[in-house]
């Protein structure tokens, strides 16, 4: 299984901490957001290969970083936050450019999570088939800014919708992805199809109605870094943990 972090947006809304500087390389407790992730999923030992999609304008900081992880960078080429491709056509980018043949775990890089993706893989492994994360929002405010899915008594999305404006649940879908093979060549069939290209979740509202589409539920919570509060909130959500765990270690 091959690893794709979509890392090509610009972060405007947490200038001017990333006005020269990608998101996901922001440093919590002591290390970039990339490397929680990467180091969760090295751990699992079900991932061979992890890719980077950057804009060109922060490719270099990337591959500086890359190198020290092991981590692949592929530069889409786009400089500004006017002309960026879209998550669904860096997707499509990276397929293309590497001729990926492989399940997917695709994911944005400006996430964070408080539990292994382990539960995750081995969930769309188990269904084989194409999988969503999903967690239950009571706030309707936020369901107006998210995918937001409907989901049967098995699991299976029935529905995905982003950003309603009428949301049919309380389901949201943060941006994590288990892809089949099979289902990853369907990419670019979505969007000759007219598929939506700027939320990574287009892809699975149009799938979803092709083949079948599975939702995980979370077991824990998931950290969104979109501007400057929810950094600090982050940051500090983080060092407790570290701090609790080595206290219980250390007992």
């Amino acid at each position: 299984m091959k690893c794709l972090f979509l890392a090509a947006g610009y972060a405007t809304r947490l200038y001017p901490l990333t006005e020269n500087f990608p998101k996901p390389l922001l440093e919590v407790a002591g290390k970039p957001i990339l490397d929680w992730l990467i180091d969760d999923l090295v751990q699992t030992g079900l991932v061979d290969e992890f890719i980077v999609i950057s804009n060109h304008k922060f490719a270099d900081i990337f591959r500086d970083w890359g190198q020290k992880k092991g981590v692949s960078i592929l530069d889409d080429g786009t400089m500004s936050n006017e002309t960026r491709l879209g998550a669904v056509k860096d997707i499509q980018f990276a397929i293309d450019q590497l001729q990926l043949d492989d399940d997917l775990l695709v994911m944005a890089g400006d996430n964070l999570l408080d539990f292994s993706l382990k539960g995750f893989i081995e969930y769309g492994r188990e269904k084989k088939a194409t999988c969503v994360m999903r967690y239950y929002e009571a706030d309707e405010a936020k369901l107006h800014k998210s995918g937001v899915a409907e989901v049967d008594e098995d699991g299976r999305l029935m529905g995905m919708e982003e950003k309603p404006a009428q949301p049919k649940s309380h389901w949201c879908l943060p941006a994590f992805y288990y892809y089949t093979r099979e289902d990853s060549h369907r990419i670019q069939q979505a969007i000759d199809a007219g598929c939506g290209t700027d939320a990574p979740g287009s892809f699975i509202a149009w799938l979803c109605k092709q083949a079948a589409v599975y939702a995980w539920e979370m077991p824990g919570r998931r950290y969104d870094i979109g501007n400057l509060e929810s950094y600090e909130e982050v940051k500090k959500r983080f060092s407790e943990r570290l701090r609790v765990d080595y206290q219980e270690n250390n007992d």
